[in-house]
């Protein structure tokens, strides 16, 4: 309950005042500036679309836009829509009609995008769709499909009741429309998604002349089949787009999901550009229809090449799981038997070609079977990781420690003197001496060096043994293992 006092207070007064009237907030210049430069390129790229409307002025099968606003609310939030408004807008009012369509049709863009950045945040990870090829596929039927016609619906109605298009021609507008947007949000977007928010690519001179090779031999190709590079009679009656496929399939193996979407963009310009001049094998029909041909080719072209180089990527990763799982110790997360024999194995090696010595431990837990016996396997576990916690604490990064089964942990120290070694085991043992969790824990210690002591691994491993069982022994007559009163 509040006092008079408080209720007095200025400064409780200004803070409910000002939780009040949050919504009041001026807009930042940063915000203005974003919305003023997205309006802008969203103009641009709407009135370059416009310049190929050919079944109605408001209505092309080349339309950017759409890819630039779903882009648009991807990276940069829901809350950028009124540049896509204004943007939209303008262009269709300086295109034909009068304020009424134009805000229609400009409402109608807006929410394509809305909706469909929405749908896919909601259903495909947002702005990192293209991480697995299911969300691709969930991007383009939520985005590229459902989305998009929003658009189509609000604006050719908005035309027809307007007077700037017949009910007749209803259905062949919405269709061009409608395959104009979904092709802009396949084509367009995820270039300018995956360039911004995907992670960073480590560039290397090996990659940048392959994708160089790549894009060139693609452009050439496409020049070939939609420009005419080649002018032989009867070729465009081929099916030659099919040539690119091969291409775009290595750029889906070789360069990821990035170079993908780029050379699909550049396959675009170039196809877009040899159809309009009458060429390649879409040109034979109706010139709308040869755009909406193209505009379904790019489509099934770009969604099939960003699945597959999500596929290879979701292979590659798990790849990299696997080969991780298996030098390393699900339980600890030390490296496991394999990883200490390989480990063990490079360092006999590299300690023969510089000549010097380096030392093996072989830590092994006292009374691991007592524990798992009165506390149950789950404390049994949770000593092992203790012990592993210790081991990480106190080796060096130059070390290598491990689990090398059991109950039984292996270290390899480079470059460290006998001395050395013992001493780490005593910082060890004294570590888990200080640990207050309940067992307490005791370790015994074998060591082992290089040369001395074996020149192979397995003649190293099996003198730290024969010393571990006799600190074991002596250990298991001396003193109690384990402290056995309750937890």
């Amino acid at each position: 309950m509040r006092t008079s006092a408080e209720e007095a207070d200025p400064r409780r007064i200004a803070e409910r005042m000002s939780g009040a009237f949050a919504f009041l907030k001026l807009p930042t210049p940063r915000y203005l500036l974003t919305l003023a430069a997205l309006a802008g390129v969203y103009l641009v790229a709407a009135k370059l679309g416009l310049w190929f409307a050919l079944v109605n002025p408001s209505a092309t099968a080349i339309w950017p836009p759409a890819g630039i606003a779903l882009a648009a609310f991807l990276l940069l939030g829901l809350n950028v829509w009124p540049a896509i408004l204004l943007g939209a807008f303008v262009a269709n009012l300086t295109t034909q009609g009068f304020v009424a369509t134009s805000v229609c049709i400009a409402i109608g863009n807006t929410l394509e995008g809305l909706v469909g950045a929405m749908l896919v945040n909601h259903f495909a990870h947002g702005r990192m769709f293209f991480m697995r090829s299911r969300d691709i596929v969930k991007f383009a039927a939520l985005a590229a499909a459902l989305s998009t016609s929003v658009s189509a619906t609000i604006g050719v109605t908005s035309l027809a009741l307007g007077g700037f298009a017949r009910w007749a021609d209803y259905g062949q507008i919405w269709l061009t429309w409608w395959l104009g947007d979904a092709a802009g949000d396949l084509v367009v977007a995820p270039v300018l998604v995956l360039w911004s928010a995907a992670p960073r690519l480590r560039w290397s001179h090996r990659w940048l002349l392959e994708a160089a090779v790549l894009l060139v031999s693609l452009s050439v190709v496409a020049l070939i089949v939609f420009d005419g590079l080649i002018p032989v009679a009867g070729i465009g009656r081929l099916p030659l787009q099919f040539l690119c496929t091969p291409l775009l399939f290595w750029a889906a193996f070789r360069l990821g999901r990035r170079g993908v979407a780029t050379c699909v963009l550049a396959l675009s310009w170039i196809a877009t550009a040899g159809t309009l001049r009458g060429l390649g094998p879409f040109a034979p029909a109706m010139p709308n229809e040869s755009l909406l041909l193209l505009q379904v080719y790019l489509a099934v072209e770009a969604v099939t090449m960003l699945a597959v180089a999500a596929l290879v990527w979701e292979r590659r990763q798990a790849e990299a799981q696997s080969r991780l799982e298996a030098v390393k110790d699900g339980l600890t997360g030390l490296g496991n038997y394999r990883a200490l024999m390989s480990d063990l194995e490079g360092e006999i090696r590299r300690a023969q070609r510089l000549g010097r010595a380096f030392t093996t431990l072989l830590l092994d837990l006292d009374g691991l079977k007592q524990v798992n016996d009165r506390f149950g396997h789950l404390v049994g576990n949770r000593a092992l990781c203790r012990v592993a916690e210790c081991l990480r604490a106190s080796c060096r990064a130059t070390d290598t420690a491990a689990r090398f089964g059991g109950d039984e942990f292996g270290i390899i120290l480079p470059e460290t003197s006998e001395a050395g070694a013992r001493q780490l085991a005593e910082r060890i043992v004294g570590r888990l001496a200080a640990d207050d969790e309940y067992p307490r824990l005791s370790i015994s210690v074998g060591v082992a060096v290089y040369p001395r002591d074996g020149t192979s691994a397995e003649r190293l491993l099996s003198a730290a043994d024969q010393e571990l069982y006799r600190a074991k022994t002596a250990a298991r007559a001396n003193a109690p293992v384990i402290d056995t009163r309750p937890l």
